[in-house]
């Protein structure tokens, strides 16, 4: 079955994983410490594992996905009358004053961990390891690089969310730092980036091995580039009211567009990524046929010639293989008697699951986040995608003709269709997850079912995000191309649909509301739901006060003894 070292070593690096004071008491039962480790492949592949750890939180809210995917507008709160949280930020009201700590103290684990590679690995010598010294110096700059890469990812998601945050960049940091400026944080950020594309090897992706598959490289770092670039900068132009075309760096220096569209134009001539042939096959639907025994559970993908290219990149244990996909949260199972529950399945596959339906080929969830049916009836049905990320319930071809209504709150009709439980009869017995079947898991616990990986980042953005800093179209009609649309000229409002469309659903929407200052109007409408069976009105009341951000965890300010001021209307 898929192995995730990340979870596996996780007690091995209790003296890299604290953010207080503790952080330097190097006694531990397993005689390492800061001295003594960082020293050989297998001390670097442990430690490497505990930054990619950090990415997990226990509760679901800090769940990236989770949280980006509630707040955006084109999916509602949903889930059962007792769901209130789900609610409440979808509502932008905090449901606790600790909604997001979890990713806080995440975020800093992570930190405090790649910290401690970025200080101690340059000195050591791994030559007696590796065949040469050539191969020795890669292997450190790779260590080094992707803990450069992992700093920048975990301020980026603490930026991102909550504005200007403490930065801990070294081990003797201080742990009581006052929060950074917005524009100190991203030059932190813009910086570490930098410094991980000049230290990553320049290794295109079909010759990475396939056991380095959810490891950050080059391209990726270039691309996140990008992404961080759009969001600093619509951020302070659209949100801040302070215009910038540049992304500054920690030195003084800045990121001008044409240095970003560079780091693109390196990861577009040199990275081996590409689209795959069709977007449909980028999820796991695409396959539940073939796990099937080739029987015809889902008809609509039998009737399209539906290819799942897998999540392994491109040599899968499953599918065609994968050259799009850049850079994932990978999953597992779970299980209870780790005592960490469903931390390590994908939970947005189970909270957004349909409602008390068990359905093949698709399972139940918590049905969380509906879809908002105004994208539905905007989309043109000739674009393939729209009925590869949307499910349309009490639709037969759908393989949802026997979905039963009035079972939650906020029902459209409308799930999503590329995060969601996938299910099928195995052999003659029992329904049980596909992904259970696949990876053999002997636990088939509903809500531990879903090993399908979260995408951070694919190829298809690199693309979009080239011609929104260049104000080209080529980038994105060639994913317009790929759902098999006529080419469009260049416009933001083209980009922007494009954007909706290709990225539904995958947690960037309200990050792009954000940075593009629609946030204020992208919230004015009212929709018809049913709420557990009863007819119903659905609006939410974004505050333009909070400029998009979400509140400092209110422990984190206590702790703090009034060093952090928590952000404006929150």
């Amino acid at each position: 079955m898929k192995n995730i070292l990340y979870l596996a070593v996780a007690c091995v690096l209790v003296f890299t994983t604290s953010c207080g004071d503790e952080f330097l008491d190097t006694d531990n039962l397993y005689e390492k410490n800061l001295e003594t480790y960082y020293a050989t492949p297998t001390d670097m592949k442990e430690a490497m594992a505990g930054v990619y750890n950090a990415i997990y939180t226990g509760n679901v809210h800090s769940n990236e996905s989770m949280a980006a995917n509630l707040l955006s507008d084109m999916m509602l709160g949903g889930g059962g009358p007792d769901d209130k949280s789900a609610k409440w930020v979808d509502n932008f009201e905090d449901p606790l004053e600790d909604t997001y700590r979890d990713m806080w103290t995440q975020c800093y684990s992570g930190i405090a961990r790649a910290n401690a590679i970025i200080e101690k690995t340059p000195d050591t010598d791994f030559s007696k390891f590796f065949e040469s010294p050539e191969l020795a110096e890669e292997f450190k700059n790779q260590q080094v690089g992707e803990a450069l890469f992992m700093r920048a990812f975990f301020y980026f998601r603490l930026a991102k969310f909550m504005g200007g945050v403490p930065l801990i960049i070294t081990i003797e940091d201080p742990k009581d730092s006052p929060r950074a400026s917005y524009t100190e944080t991203f030059a932190q950020i813009a910086t570490d980036l930098k410094a991980a594309i000049e230290t990553l090897p320049a290794k295109p992706f079909p010759s990475i091995p396939t056991d380095q598959y959810g490891h950050a490289n080059k391209w990726v770092a270039q691309a996140y580039m990008a992404r961080v670039y759009l969001f600093y900068t619509g951020y302070m132009t659209n949100m801040e009211g302070q215009a910038t075309d540049v992304l500054p760096l920690a030195d003084g220096g800045s990121l001008s567009a044409n240095d970003v569209a560079a780091y693109l134009n390196d990861c577009m001539t040199n990275s081996g990524h590409e689209l795959a042939s069709d977007f449909r096959n980028l999820w796991p639907y695409s396959y539940v046929n073939q796990s099937a025994n080739d029987t015809t559970v889902l008809p609509w993908a039998h009737e399209n010639g539906l290819a799942w290219v897998g999540q392994d990149g491109h040599s899968p244990t499953f599918g065609t293989g994968n050259l799009e996909t850049m850079f994932v949260q990978r999953f597992s199972f779970g299980d209870w008697g780790w005592n960490q529950g469903n931390i390590y399945t994908n939970r947005l596959a189970l909270f957004t699951g349909i409602r008390d339906n068990s359905m093949v080929p698709f399972g139940q969830g918590w049905g969380w986040c509906p879809i908002n049916p105004n994208l539905w009836n905007s989309w043109d049905n000739e674009d393939p995608r729209k009925e590869g990320s949307i499910l349309e319930l009490g639709n037969e071809a759908q393989g949802t003709g026997g979905y039963e209504g009035d079972k939650g709150d906020h029902e459209t009709g409308f799930f999503n269709k590329k995060y969601i439980a996938i299910q099928h009869k195995e052999g003659d017995g029992d329904v049980k997850g596909m992904f259970v079947q696949l990876y053999d898991w002997g636990n088939a616990d509903m809500q531990l079912m879903h090993a399908q990986d979260f995408i951070f980042m694919r190829y298809a953005d690199v693309l979009l995000m080239h011609s929104e800093i260049t104000g080209t179209a080529d980038g994105m009609n060639a994913v317009r191309a790929r759902a098999g649309l006529d080419p469009v000229a260049y416009s933001l409002d083209a980009l922007k649909e494009e954007r909706l469309h290709e990225f539904a659903f995958e947690g960037l929407r309200w990050f792009d509301i954000v940075r593009w200052g629609d946030v204020e109007t992208a919230f004015n409408y009212t929709l018809d739901v049913r709420n557990s069976g009863i007819d119903a009105k659905y609006s939410v009341n974004y505050r333009p006060e909070t400029k998009g951000l979400m509140p400092i965890p209110e422990t984190e300010i206590r702790l703090s003894n009034g060093v952090y001021e928590q952000n404006p209307g929150w």
